[in-house]
């Protein structure tokens, strides 16, 4: 699709070189998926979304969700179809081939499974849309957050940014994680079975063991009983040694490329700060939960800035889930690939109500 074209999808869908724009048919109300929405302001109060009710929630997943053949499911539906045309187009080669054929081995690369889950997610609410009953759904969403990568999913959804601006964003984050990760010898480990103040207790009793290079820390608040840990790879053989002494139920090696959500990434942060420095970004329609604090944020420019840290601070979702819980979330969907999202939320409050929604 050329720059300056835009092709008419439905009665009220119009795709454009910015992003999708959608048109509800009874009112001039821009939605998001039709991430145009909203326009540059000179001042914001970031907390303008500080006293949210959350009512229903879409959560996006982060890397580790992906699986071949995901995406495939989108073919069938024209609007989450041509997602995948543009992202083609941006990535400069075939990534919904990837996305369904694979191999596994390169579709798990950090420079390919990001922009991957965030064109399948975005996908995904298209499938939703383009069912009965979808565009009502969408439209009673009154938060929005993802897990790491799927932060950039939500505040695209929530209109921070074009779809196109944010696959940019995600497959430059992508590189440049790799690339930190490629610098030093660092992993990731996930700790099952121990609470928070456990697991801090391991790390500091591995970090006895080996030198500043190799120290270790939580990265991921997942939810009770489910911790990530990142640190220099010798430092993470010490946690994965004394796990058991300190009565964890197993721990898992993850297949990441390094120490993600640590100091480790410090080479990627001012990669990123300059791409979104150089990005468009508007105060989202709707709340999006932050990764590094908590909360949300309205300031375009506080969001560049929390964009940045990011990589290098630990994902605090567990007290985000804990939150929106705590303030009367009655449902939430899970969309994109996998359904780690929905296992960590059941595991916090078996009686919530979570729908997965795929493509």
């Amino acid at each position: 699709m050329s720059s300056s074209s835009s092709l008419l999808l439905s009665s009220n869908c119009l795709i454009t070189k910015n992003g999708f724009r959608r048109f509800s048919p009874k009112s001039s109300r821009v939605f998001m998926s039709s991430i145009s929405v909203g326009s540059p302001i000179a001042a914001v109060d970031d907390l303008l979304f500080a006293d949210y009710k959350p009512t229903n929630a879409f959560l996006f997943p982060g890397q580790g969700a992906q699986a071949v053949g995901m995406g495939a499911e989108a073919q069938k539906v024209l609007a989450a179809a041509e997602l995948y045309k543009r992202a083609n187009e941006i990535m400069g080669f075939d990534l919904l081939d990837i996305c369904i054929n694979g191999p596994k081995e390169k579709l798990d690369s950090t420079v390919l499974s990001q922009p991957a889950i965030y064109v399948t997610s975005l996908a995904a609410v298209e499938i939703l849309r383009a069912r009965e009953g979808g565009q009502q759904i969408i439209d009673s969403v009154d938060v929005a957050c993802g897990l790491s990568l799927g932060e950039y999913t939500a505040l695209a959804f929530a209109g921070a940014f074009s779809f196109d601006d944010g696959l940019k964003l995600v497959k430059l984050r992508g590189e440049a994680m790799q690339d930190a990760a490629d610098a030093a010898k660092s992993a990731m480990v996930s700790i099952i079975g121990l609470d928070s103040d456990k697991v801090q207790k391991l790390c500091d009793a591995a970090n006895e063991e080996v030198d500043k290079a190799n120290k270790v820390q939580i990265a991921n608040f997942l939810c009770p009983g489910n911790y990530a840990v990142s640190g220099g790879v010798k430092g993470i053989e010490a946690v994965e040694a004394k796990a058991k002494s300190f009565k964890a139920r197993m721990t898992v090696r993850l297949a990441v490329a390094g120490a993600f959500h640590t100091s480790f990434m410090n080479p990627a942060v001012s990669r990123l700060e300059a791409a979104l420095g150089a990005t468009e970004i508007r105060t989202p329609r709707i709340p999006v939960i932050s990764n590094v604090d908590a909360q949300p944020h309205a300031d375009p420019d506080t969001i560049k800035k929390i964009l940045a840290s990011q990589v290098t601070s630990p994902v605090q979702w567990e007290t985000t889930m804990k939150t929106l819980l705590t303030k009367g979330l009655k449902k939430s969907y899970e969309l994109g690939p996998g359904k780690v999202i929905a296992g960590i939320v059941k595991r916090m409050d078996r009686g919530a109500e979570i729908e997965n929604i795929g493509a």
